[in-house]
């Protein structure tokens, strides 16, 4: 469903009906109004305007911890997390969910893939940047990134498999060089899990960069493998 000037986010198949994404493009930028998990619709490997495959969300959770609000803080991007139930799974031959893996320390390489402002229609990665510093659950890179970058994948390429190791929250200014905030996936994912299994009536549920922007929430882009 498009979704007009909401805009888009970037999402990820990490499992045959999970998706990853940033928590603030659940919410309209404009008002805060929470976004209802069947107004979104998600492009499966979307290029040039076609897409391997549609699906609609059935869940949509958020961190717990995550709080939107109009003005960005750290305590915010530390929790700027969300996954999403699709109403079906994704099963083709050519869509294989990515596998998630431990963020790399400070000097480690990293590479960011979107759809962002700029190339909307297709995906792209980025040159490979660098963990300047990390705090908490938190990573600055230095990757610079766009509008359209909220919820990329940030993956450690140094293995023989790719690997999700944190997602874009949102730019930033370190001094005066552009930056990038990302969350580190697999301190969160357990909550997350946790709060799906709870919607779907199983297991309880169980803080020196000023940040320019955390994109727009809206129809998302979704990626999968070349």
């Amino acid at each position: 469903m498009d979704l007009g000037n909401r805009g888009f986010c970037t999402a990820t198949l990490i499992g045959p009906q999970l998706v990853l994404t940033a928590a603030h493009c659940l919410f309209e930028r404009d008002t805060g109004a929470r976004i209802a998990a069947q107004d979104f619709q998600f492009l499966v490997g979307l290029r040039n305007g076609r897409a391997a495959a549609y699906r609609h969300v059935a869940i949509a959770v958020a961190h717990p911890d995550y709080v939107y609000a109009g003005v960005d803080n750290l305590d915010r991007v530390a929790y700027d997390v969300a996954l999403l139930r699709l109403d079906q799974p994704v099963r083709l031959p050519s869509i294989v969910p990515f596998e998630t893996g431990t963020r790399p320390h400070i000097d480690g390489s990293v590479g960011v893939v979107s759809y962002a402002q700029d190339r909307a229609e297709a995906p792209s990665l980025q040159q490979l940047c660098t963990v300047l510093d990390e705090a908490l659950a938190i990573s600055v890179l230095s990757c610079s990134v766009d509008f359209g970058s909220s919820g990329a994948p940030v993956f450690d390429i140094s293995g023989p498999v790719p690997k999700i190791v944190s997602l874009i929250s949102a730019k930033a200014d370190l001094g005066e060089e552009p930056v990038s905030l990302a969350v580190a996936v697999n301190e969160v994912l357990p909550v997350l899990m946790a709060e799906i299994e709870a919607q779907l009536g199983g297991a309880p549920r169980v803080g020196g960069v000023t940040i320019l922007s955390g994109g727009q929430g809206g129809n998302a882009k979704f990626l999968s493998p070349p």
